[in-house]
């Protein structure tokens, strides 16, 4: 069976955009109604819409119905394996630049 969980690319995409990226910052508080995350944004009802459009496929949030209010809230697995994959990331550059530090050290020893 393939993975279900939507590829980090889309993660990334979608956290690119100022206005996206402000959206999951404000989820952070807790969930919220669209109208909630439209209000300080200057764009349209149907900008928004699309914009968590573009959340919702990427696997950061999700929205159900509540009566007449569509509520969001952020997806926290995804946003657990954003983390873990940051971490691998760190680790290894740390790795690397550990490495070179190493190398540059035994080239200064060896020239005195």
């Amino acid at each position: 069976m393939l993975n279900q969980t939507p590829p980090l690319d889309r993660v990334f995409h979608a956290l690119a955009d100022p206005s996206r990226l402000a959206m999951v910052e404000r989820l952070g508080q807790g969930p919220a109604p669209v109208s909630e995350l439209a209000q300080p944004l200057s764009m349209s009802l149907p900008a928004v819409l699309q914009h968590l459009g573009v959340l919702e496929a990427a696997g950061l949030i999700r929205s159900h119905k509540q009566g007449r209010v569509r509520i969001c809230a952020l997806e926290i697995q995804t946003l657990g394996r954003l983390d873990a994959w940051l971490a691998a990331q760190k680790s290894e550059w740390e790795r690397r630049l550990d490495r070179l530090g190493d190398y540059l050290d035994a080239i200064a020893r060896s020239d005195a």
